[in-house]
Order: C-alpha cells, then structure tokens, then sequence
C-alpha cells in the first residue's frame, strides 16, 4: 500500500508540473503584451514601458519563467500586476467562497444520485428507473447557465425563499450562508445527480448480474446484505464519477458565480484575464491542479482500499 501511495504521490506531482509550465507559456503567449489590459487602450508607449520594466515583461520569456518557478518553490505565487498585492493572500478570500458552493454542490450530488441511483439499480425498468434513465439524458444537456437563471427566477424572484445575488460569510450569519450558496449549489449539482444516478444504477445491475449474487441468494442472505455487496462492488466506479463531477464543477463554478454575483475565483478569474493579470492567472491555476491532484489522490487510495486489485493497476 505505501508503494502504491507514493506512485500517486508522484504521479500527482508530475501533473502539477505540466500543467503549472503549459499554463505559464500559454498565458504569455495568449497575452504577449499585458500592459495594454493593465492599463487600458488610452495608455502611452511610455506608461507601457514603464508598468513592463516594474513587473519583469520586458525580459525574455524563459527567464521570467525561471523566476516564477523558484518563487512557486517557495509557496510564493507573488503580486498582483493588477493592484501589487501577494496573489495567495487574494485567492485565500475568494477561495472559501467557491469551494463552499463546489463542496454543498457535491454534497447534494452524491445523496440524491446516490438515492435515485440504487433505487433504479434495484428495481430495473421500472418507472423511477425510466424517470432516473430520461432524466440522465435530458438534465445533463441543459446548460448550467440556464438552469441558474431558471432557479434565481423561480426561487428568489417569484418565490422570494433564497436571495438572488450575494454571499453571507458563515462568520456574520450561518442561516444566510447557508441562503446565499444553496441556488449556486443546486445550479451545479443538477446535473451531477443524474449522472451519477446513471452510473451507480448501471454499476449495480452489472454487479447483480454477477454469480456470487445468486449464490447469495440461494443461501436465503436477506436483501439488504445483498444491496450492500452491491454497493461495495458498485462503489469504485460511482467514486470515480464523483472526483470527475467535482473537477468539473469547479469550472462550473466561474460562470454560476456571475449569475449569482458571487465574490469567489470566477469573479477573479474573469476580471484577471480581461486585464491580463497573468500572475493571478497562473495562480488561481496552480490552486485549482493542486484540488484535483488531491481529490484524484484520495479517490485512487480510497479505490485502493476498497478493491486491492486496483493497487497492482
């Protein structure tokens, strides 16, 4: 097991990586010259000249990246070319905000799908099966935008249960923490749900297909200690689906936050990249591999422990 874990670690590390060194070439080509977002159209050549000398862009490439990466070695994502503030201390008060709708989001995700997902695997062609099967198909196409419109309109215009905009820190008042993330929320977890309905409904038939299922059975084993060898067989594939939901509800979350007015990493993200803040960019990049590496992490150990098979993979 701890050869195993190592290989992960590893393997995680080597991701963080690539992706921190494309991101950084790809930022600075995508934005060769930063201080015409820094400063806008109206700039001189000598205001431009002056903002590159102070934040390193005059200098080739390479170099600047040699720089970036013996700070990141240090914890250090440095300053804003924005505002010249430490990027980490910016993405620290933005972050709890995303990661408090991503993680209710999840939540929300793994009970109802889990729920609907077993129901419909134990009881196969029926109509909550059909209902879970349709509306794998249909909830998933729709766009996350437009389900977030439909909720503020129904929800907090009409029905006035939740506010349509804004966020309450836990700090100044749980009840309104827990009003101002539950639409953004409910918006990224629609589609979850029903994706992993599907996937742990399919990982349960499949399984009860199995010949040790019948020979539980014809043992008179009660059905509830058959649905839980089920869900043990079942677990490994509907983990997998959660850790991809959560990598791609973090992308979710930069466009539900601007329909929400939410001050979290969309907001910063969107106002970095239309002023060519290519340290923040970089930043809040870094931040974002290193959750996925994580939760990929604990999703391959956890697999490992389920079904040691999965070790020698």
């Amino acid at each position: 097991m701890l050869t195993f874990t190592l290989k992960r670690l590893l393997s995680g590390v080597i991701l963080l990586i690539a992706v921190a060194t494309a991101t950084f070439f790809l930022a600075h080509a995508a934005i060769p010259d930063p201080t015409l977002g820094l400063l806008g159209s109206a700039a001189t050549p000598e205001a431009q000249a002056a903002l590159a000398q102070k934040i390193g862009t005059e200098r080739p490439v390479i170099v600047q990246f040699g720089d970036w990466i013996a700070q990141l070695l240090q914890g250090n994502f440095g300053d804003s070319w924005r505002n010249f503030q430490p990027v980490s201390e910016q993405i620290a008060t933005k972050l709890p905000v995303t990661l408090s709708v991503v993680t209710v989001g999840i939540l929300i995700s793994a009970v109802l799908g889990g729920v609907l997902g077993v129901v419909a695997g134990l009881r196969p062609n029926t109509w909550i099966d059909r209902v879970v099967k349709a509306g794998a198909v249909v909830l998933f196409a729709l766009p996350g935008f437009w389900v977030a419109l439909v909720l503020v309109m129904l929800f907090a215009v009409q029905l006035k249960w939740f506010p349509a905009v804004g966020y309450t820190t836990p700090e100044q008042s749980f009840g309104g923490w827990v009003q101002s993330i539950t639409l953004p929320a409910v918006a990224l977890a629609v589609g979850a749900v029903v994706m992993i309905a599907e996937q742990l409904r399919n990982a349960i038939i499949q399984a009860d297909r199995q010949d040790y299922v019948r020979t539980l059975r014809s043992r008179g084993l009660p059905q509830w200690r058959i649905t839980v060898h089920l869900l043990r067989n079942a677990a490994p594939a509907s983990l997998t689906v959660l850790a991809l939901m959560f990598v791609g509800l973090l992308s979710g979350a930069i466009v539900v936050e601007q329909i929400f007015a939410l001050p979290g990493i969309g907001a910063l993200t969107q106002g970095s990249s239309q002023n060519g803040d290519i340290p923040m960019l970089l930043g809040i990049t870094v931040i974002t591999v290193v959750f996925v590496v994580i939760v990929n992490f604990l999703l391959d150990i956890l697999l490992g422990w389920i079904n040691p098979k999965a070790r020698v993979k």
